[in-house]
């Protein structure tokens, strides 16, 4: 049977931090429980899109989704588990912040499944938490995990945000430090970016804030790297290392063009080569779930079928997210056809100056993964040459 990936998004948040620009809300408690019923109707209503699947992962993201009831997590995978059988190494994941999940629900949420938990610490300095608007202590993450591991956890991991205005390399070492102390399996590491219409870029725009230059920002990626692969975390993925077995088998759906589900207000999905997009608004999400006019898709706001040249430069730009990269060959069975010449210049020319290896598969150099983003931008353009048609 053909895999298949679930992700479903929770919203809800107890604070909306300054610097997040995911479809998150504050102050909709009241939402939660109409809001729980409309994710188990929409898995119902997509029914057909589970015929002969085995479902892969399901990926709890939001928002927060440790802060809704663990009884609806279940809700929702036994819903999942009616329409399609799981797979026997199927990942069951979930984010939560810490202290905002007692050892009962973590308890109750290994019951019904979740085997994966990523706990939210992003720092471990109360300064550098109350700048990112974290309303926990560095304690509490300490206390999270030792819930996790008591609740049965076999898989637990940890996020970090790097690159805060001023934060020295010594600070930036202490948190690493600290995260691996706890002895998690994975650690993901992001770098803190300045998003349009958040509360972080209006400051930034005011001149109460200024962002940290881009070489001072490299310079903590490289530290993450060094400090994390000295402590046996084998780093697969720009943002992520792992102990070994530990790699996030849902997040590798997204980055190998995998097909997954979305469900949830503004969640995303992906299949049959088609991609779309629910409503955002948690009440517009309910209302349209609950109206129910157009199964499968019962709350979509868009929907869309790539391109040539998006599908491929799509397809190249994630794949260069793992440090694996890929194979031509692999290339060559997704789009019927050898990597363009095109595309082919570009990398060569990547190549020549460092940033691109080419054998024995193509992948990032070390120093190229700062250099992602403008790899993947020239890679778009070498698409869009190679699908325009010929001059006559």
């Amino acid at each position: 049977m053909k895999p298949l990936a679930v992700y479903v998004h929770i919203p809800f948040c107890t604070v909306k931090c300054g610097y997040c620009d995911f479809n998150a809300y504050a102050g909709m408690d009241n939402l939660k429980v109409d809001y729980g019923r409309a994710l188990v109707h929409e898995v119902e209503a997509a029914a057909a899109l589970f015929e002969a699947r085995e479902v892969s992962s399901i990926g709890f993201g939001g928002g927060t989704p440790g802060e809704v009831p663990a009884s609806d997590i279940g809700a929702v995978i036994a819903a999942v588990r009616r329409l399609a059988p799981l797979s026997p190494a199927a990942e069951i994941s979930l984010e939560a912040n810490p202290g905002t999940v007692t050892g009962d629900a973590l308890r109750e949420l290994h019951g019904h499944g979740v085997n994966r938990l990523s706990i939210g610490a992003q720092s471990f300095h109360a300064s550098e938490l109350r700048f990112l608007d974290r309303i926990h202590s560095p304690e509490a993450t300490a206390a999270s995990i030792r819930l996790a591991r008591e609740a049965g956890f076999q898989s637990v991991g940890l996020d970090l945000i790097y690159g805060l205005p001023g934060q020295a390399p010594a600070a930036w070492r202490a948190s690493l430090e600290a995260a691996i102390a706890l002895g998690p399996d994975h650690v993901s590491a992001y770098a803190l970016t300045v998003e349009d219409g958040t509360m972080l870029a209006r400051r930034v725009e005011r001149g109460e804030v200024e962002p940290l230059d881009a070489d001072a920002v490299a310079d903590l990626y490289e530290l993450a790297s060094d400090v994390l692969e000295a402590a046996g975390y084998e780093q697969y993925e720009l943002s992520n290392w792992a102990r070994p077995g530990h790699q996030s088998r849902h997040n590798r759906t997204y980055w190998t063009d995998g097909e997954y589900l979305g469900i949830g207000a503004g969640a995303h999905g992906y299949v049959g080569g088609e991609r779309y997009e629910n409503v955002a608004h948690p009440r517009e999400y309910i209302a349209a779930v609950q109206a129910a006019k157009a199964p499968p898709f019962v709350a979509v706001a868009n929907r869309y079928t790539p391109d040539a040249a998006t599908a491929m430069s799509d397809w190249l730009a994630l794949r260069l997210r793992l440090i694996e990269g890929f194979d031509p060959g692999e290339f060559a069975a997704r789009f019927g056809q050898a990597v363009p010449l095109p595309v082919a210049s570009v990398l060569e020319e990547c190549s020549r100056v460092g940033a691109v290896e080419t054998a024995p598969r193509i992948r990032l150099s070390r120093s190229g993964r700062l250099l992602h983003g403008e790899v993947a931008a020239r890679l778009l353009l070498a698409c869009r040459q190679s699908a325009a048609p010929a001059a006559v």
